[in-house]
């Protein structure tokens, strides 16, 4: 058994591997990309961290390759889709460095509130400025967490041992979790008006690009200290700059950029600013902690058979897999459907089958990709069926499955039914043979549309001319139609219609859906995408 080491690693992680009888494990930086082919010629493993690129021409080079392992959280530089295409597992290490992110954006809001880094300058330059560094307690503040996930968590709790009042915005999380945590859910615009710190743990995302610009900052609280520890394009830095200017925010203390390292330095050097250079995760124990997983995750699966933290492989024999491969793409894709039908916290999933698909040993894994449907347009990075359940598990959200041997109109169906603060959403689908998914019903009314490509999905009143109107407006703006379909039921009619669109085409298909949001007939228009 060969493993190739690409990147720096622990000498734990190392000896972890090496301890293994008859294995043999190349642990060398800064190769060449042809060297690392060469190296990979007869390899079954290969760990990286971030700065080896795992591209489809370096695996074309590793014929043997049965796993590839990311020390990290993401897996950014590995093409995920290559590796899958060739059957290589690719694993990670999520949620190892989340003590050290919070830890660093506590350390960091403590820097705020006492002038740190300027006290720290100011004895460094012999300067005695005891009256101009008068701080304030984090104790009896409010701090807004945006984004509840692991490493949000991980501060509330340590916020609120400082004495904090603790609020957070997060539409994927459930109140049981954050009431556990003794947070209050609140929208973003009201955690921006009460809170005195705002601290960002959001994924970087089409909707979270640029969340805040001046309009949000316009609703924040006067004298506003923000945190960002997550991603770099979740602030517009022009919109940040103006804010501090406006002295809407007092300061803001920076970890991660838009671009690393910044093209414009100016906002990193305002006296209102404590930036870092991306070293939240950067501790020994954090390094060490991934580097171990990392290595685990190899050696059990080399030695074992057992997937842990993969993202792209599910735990089924391959035959069982081939055969459910089309049913977990249709549930993969309704489940994006509900997800993307509007915005509100999240619940429950609810998860239906119908005649001989009732019968199958694995349909957990269906539910799983229905999950991963769910979670993937809101989630950046690595949510697969593999990893999906757990992601759902970790916000509170739970899966239901239930099974009925009536077939229906179909041999088999999946309905899916997703319970959320503002009420339920409910589609359903089947395989046409050989292979194609179908959306067969929604919201209970009965229509027959492809799954692929880009939808728009309309509900109006049952009235003459909305049709033709539709296509008129996406005409005008050159969407072509590529499949339009109706239902009708009780309450009006419900329109699936598939459009051609590329990524150049989105903001004018966008521009299509507003216009169509505003005739008087329709009462909801949803742009559906599915993401791969």
């Amino acid at each position: 058994m060969k493993i190739v080491i690409a990147d720096d690693l622990p000498a734990s992680a190392v000896a972890l591997l090496r301890a293994e009888p008859g294995w043999s494990v190349d642990a060398q930086s800064g190769r060449s990309p042809d060297d690392l082919a060469a190296d990979l010629a007869d390899a079954d493993a290969l760990l990286v961290r971030s700065a080896t690129k795992v591209d489809a021409r370096l695996l074309a080079a590793a014929p043997r390759l049965r796993i590839v392992a990311r020390a990290g959280t993401g897996v950014d530089n590995v093409d995920v889709a290559a590796a899958t295409g060739r059957g290589i597992v690719v694993v990670n290490a999520p949620g190892a460095n989340s003590i050290s992110v919070a830890e660093h954006a506590l350390a960091l809001m403590l820097a705020l509130a006492r002038s740190v880094p300027a006290a720290d300058r100011a004895m460094k330059d012999e300067r005695w400025d005891k009256r101009r560094f008068l701080g304030t307690e984090l104790r009896g503040k409010t701090l807004g967490v945006a984004g509840l996930g692991r490493i949000g968590q991980e501060v509330a709790l340590r916020a609120r041992a400082f004495g904090m009042r603790v609020v957070a915005h997060d539409p994927f999380i459930s109140t049981e979790v954050a009431s556990g945590l003794g947070v209050e859910l609140i929208s973003l615009d009201e955690m921006c008006a009460t809170s005195d710190y705002v601290t960002l743990h959001l994924p970087s995302t089409p909707e979270t690009r640029h969340l805040f610009d001046d309009e949000r900052f316009s609703r924040c609280k006067r004298g506003l200290r923000l945190i960002n520890t997550a991603r770099g394009d979740l602030i517009d830095p022009d919109a940040l700059h103006r804010a501090i200017d406006a002295h809407i925010v007092a300061s803001a203390a920076l970890d991660v950029f838009e671009s690393e390292p910044p093209k414009n330095w100016a906002l990193a050097k305002l006296p209102q600013v404590i930036a870092t250079p991306h070293i939240a995760a950067a501790t020994e124990e954090a390094q060490e902690l991934v580097g171990l997983e990392t290595a685990a995750a190899v050696r059990d699966f080399l030695r074992e058979g057992v997937v842990r933290n993969a993202v792209n492989f599910p735990s089924l024999a391959p035959e069982v897999f081939q055969r459910l491969q089309p049913w977990i793409r249709l549930a993969d894709r309704l489940g994006a459907i509900v997800s993307q039908m509007g915005t509100a916290r999240i619940e429950a999933i609810g998860i239906r089958y119908y005649g001989a698909l009732a019968e199958t040993a694995a349909s957990n894994v269906l539910a799983s990709s229905v999950a991963a449907g769910v979670l993937r347009p809101i989630l950046s990075g690595g949510v697969s069926l593999v990893n999906a359940a757990a992601a759902a598990r970790d916000r509170g959200i739970e899966i239901v499955e239930s099974r009925s041997s009536r077939a229906r109109h179909f041999t088999s169906l999946v309905s899916v039914k997703l319970h959320t603060s503002e009420g339920e959403r409910w589609v359903e689908g089947t395989i046409f043979e050989p292979s194609t998914p179908r959306l067969v019903s929604v919201r209970g009314v009965e229509v027959d549309a492809p799954l692929g490509g880009t939808m728009l999905i309309l509900a109006n009143d049952d009235r003459p001319g909305v049709i033709g109107d539709v296509g008129t407006i996406l005409g005008r703006h050159g969407v072509n139609i590529a499949n339009f379909a109706l239902g009708r039921g009780e309450h009006g009619v419900i329109g699936v219609v598939n459009v051609d669109e590329d990524a150049s085409s989105a903001p004018t298909l966008d521009a299509a859906v507003e216009e169509i949001r505003r005739l008087p007939a329709v009462r909801e228009a949803r742009v559906i995408r599915f993401q791969t």
